[in-house]
């Protein structure tokens, strides 16, 4: 629904001649502070937004998939802190546009929540993105593209976001599936701690 949210504004500019880059971040400026819930929303023209268009779609079903449970309020908390950090720290003399941002945060999010469970699943979701998207990381070092009109205050904004809340979720969301040994495992514990606690509580009679 966001992409399509995305196209559907991009059309409309195209159509109508509209320029709606004042619907972005604008750095410590009130009238850019709008921005914060809009710009991944709006993007330069159709090459920026096709190139947005597939990450956004495969990382945001990824989190959809195997974190249901919390991915509305990552998705929300990686939106607006990206957001935030644009409008905080980002260079004053453009407005700030793209859903890269928030690309950045799914995509560090995904890599760091599963390093961090003990669970096989996320833990293969957490190398594919890696393998998929590892190359972003460049795109938050300006050296690296010194001729392109990238935010990289939005796109380490991002990053940034999907590494806190990596980290502020990790006791909640998707658990590691137990095996059946696991369990048995933990039953005889239980069994051996019952025994060696009732055997302290008997006293010998004389």
């Amino acid at each position: 629904m966001l992409v399509l949210l995305m196209w559907l504004i991009k059309l409309s500019e195209l159509l109508f001649d509209w320029h709606l880059s004042f619907l972005g971040v604008y750095p410590l400026s009130w009238e850019g502070l709008h921005g914060i819930l809009s710009m991944p929303l709006v993007h330069g023209d159709l090459k920026h937004l096709s190139a947005n268009t597939a990450p956004f779609l495969v990382l945001g079903i990824a989190l959809f998939y195997f974190y249901r449970e919390i991915s509305v309020r990552v998705l929300i908390g990686i939106w607006l802190l990206s957001g935030i950090w644009v409008w905080f720290g980002a260079r004053g003399d453009s407005w700030h546009i793209g859903a890269s941002g928030v690309i950045y945060g799914l995509s560090a999010f995904l890599f760091f929540s599963g390093a961090i469970r003990k669970d096989t699943r996320l833990a293969a979701l957490a190398l594919a993105v890696a393998f998929l998207y590892g190359s972003l990381i460049w795109g938050m070092f300006p050296d690296f593209y010194p001729k392109e009109n990238i935010s990289f205050e939005g796109h380490t904004g991002g990053f940034v976001s999907g590494l806190i809340l990596a980290f502020y979720f990790r006791k909640k969301g998707p658990k590691r599936k137990q095996y059946s040994w696991e369990l048995e495992e933990e039953v005889d514990e239980d069994e051996d701690a019952y025994w060696k606690l009732k055997n302290t509580n008997t006293t010998a009679k004389p």
